[in-house]
């Protein structure tokens, strides 16, 4: 898949594409929806699969008061797209001063004018352009006079026929209710980022974790313990390797810290090392709340349930606590 960043990138005597436009964060079922007809059109026409997307995303630009995180990094919706066949994207810096480009220009000057538009499919809620003015109305009005197509994809929609989208998938997130936000994307929620050095209390209590910080590692789900898996690239190969893991996200109640962090422990394994490393991590259920407990021993007999209830959630064999003096990881000199 060809990625282009800017109007240099696209080459010489490019000549068009069936083309959608949209964010795509978190490509879920209904952003499958319409890239399976742009597919499907490009590939009846002989012409490339072309998404328009932006980045950052528009909401990060119009309200950066707001705590606004992407269900996936923009490395992970390219991977996506790829995944669904697309043959290019075309990654739009998002700015203020291009948010101001006026609904009809947008489509002449862009979608026309720079991509060669010979179709452009679009889902029916679709809205582009300044002020978000353009809608399918205009597309099917401005496609008649220059000559363009316009196919229009109807919203995918749950049983009760509220439409999927990335909004509702955040706010079953924030609810810690990562089984619905799975529902939507037809898949379990991903975050990412590289491990770091905790305070290294789980590796004397039995539970060594892998540590994520900090406010780039996507849409992190609501306090609390969950099941999943760890997600790494194993070195030295192109494999990929998931290892059952339990996820606490919180604060550490406990130990009365204050800073938000992501703790991952995999099931049985005290011989890990992944200081330095990029990590994912796969969101399957949500085992409990965040909570503190009246003593560290009573905290210990919950982790060994929370250890059981996620084997049991990931279908995998269960295991205890990794022996004390086990862990063979040890933290990078700073």
């Amino acid at each position: 898949m060809k990625i282009w960043n800017s109007p240099q990138d696209i080459p010489a005597g490019f000549g068009g594409a069936v083309v959608t436009i949209g964010i795509y964060d978190g490509v879920h079922r209904g952003h499958r929806e319409v890239l399976v007809h742009l597919v499907r059109e490009a590939e009846k026409r002989g012409l490339p699969a072309l998404v328009l997307t932006f980045d950052p995303h528009p909401l990060t630009v119009h309200r950066p008061e707001a705590d606004i995180y992407l269900v996936s990094t923009l490395e992970d919706r390219l991977n996506r797209l790829q995944a669904q066949g697309v043959d290019i994207v075309y990654v739009q810096p998002y700015s203020l001063e291009y948010s101001q480009l006026q609904a009809s220009d947008f489509i002449t000057e862009q979608l026309v004018g720079l991509l060669g538009a010979r179709c452009v499919v679009v889902g029916e809620d679709a809205r582009f352009g300044s002020g978000n003015t353009g809608d399918v109305q205009l597309l099917r009005e401005v496609g008649q006079r220059l000559g363009f197509d316009v196919c229009i994809v109807r919203d995918k929609t749950d049983d009760d026929g509220e439409r999927l989208s990335s909004t509702r998938i955040r706010q079953a997130l924030a609810e810690g209710d990562v089984e619905e936000a799975a529902r939507i994307l037809g898949r379990p929620h991903r975050i990412g980022g590289v491990v770091c050095q905790g305070e290294q209390r789980g590796r004397d209590l039995g539970f060594p974790t892998a540590n994520l910080t900090g406010d780039n590692l996507g849409e992190v789900p609501a306090h609390g313990v969950y099941s999943g898996w760890l997600v790494r690239d194993v070195p030295g190969t192109r494999a990929t390797e998931y290892m059952p893991a339990a996820i606490s996200i919180g604060t550490n109640p406990q130990f009365n810290a204050t800073q938000r962090t992501v703790e991952v422990h995999v099931l049985g394994r005290s011989d890990l090392n992944l200081y330095g490393e990029y990590i994912q991590v796969d969101f399957v259920s949500r085992i409990r709340p965040m909570m503190k407990f009246s003593s560290v021993d009573e905290l210990l007999a919950r982790m060994d349930k929370d250890l059981l209830a996620t084997a049991d959630r990931l279908g995998v064999p269960p295991a205890g606590r990794v022996p004390q003096g086990a862990v063979t990881a040890q933290p990078q000199e700073q």
